[in-house]
């Protein structure tokens, strides 16, 4: 099993869209026994809430499920238990770091990096934007599934 964790600073907006979106590729493609995705928050701002309202207005648009979250915090132990640990800018990269103490098998990554992207996916919690970060995320979780289906065939 392969365990994808996303990660962005507050767990309401970008990682828990993205952990929708690709449990929708995911689901899409027949690899719910390969392959499970989660995500978490670098602060502690956002704590216990729901998906906010901007990401789950734009998944329904598009008709993708949200799936059940509750924001949380990433812990340390979270880099032993996944295998890939996804941010959606530079500044989730140097707190996931922080709190994974390192990166030592180089598991922690920038969303875009898969689509041959340097660079970040904006939060909508500032822009306002939803359907850019969506556009973004929805780029990312697509290459990164290209990926992650062909570390399941080796």
């Amino acid at each position: 099993m392969i365990r994808v964790l996303f990660i962005c600073h507050g767990n309401i907006c970008r990682s828990t869209m993205a952990e929708s979106v690709m449990t929708h590729l995911i689901n899409e493609n027949n690899l719910q026994s390969t392959i499970s995705v989660d995500s978490a928050a670098t602060s502690t701002e956002e704590i216990g809430n729901p998906p906010h309202h901007g990401t789950v207005r734009k998944l329904k648009e598009v008709g993708i499920p949200v799936v059940p979250h509750r924001a949380r915090q990433m812990k340390k132990q979270d880099y032993a238990e996944y295998d890939y640990l996804i941010g959606m800018d530079d500044w989730n990269i140097r707190n996931m770091n922080r709190i994974a103490g390192g990166d030592p098998e180089h598991k922690i990554r920038k969303l875009l990096e898969f689509a041959g992207s340097t660079r970040d996916i904006a939060d909508p919690w500032y822009t306002g934007n939803f359907d850019a970060t969506y556009a973004d995320v929805r780029e990312g979780c697509k290459a990164m599934l290209v990926k992650l289906a062909e570390d399941v065939t080796s």
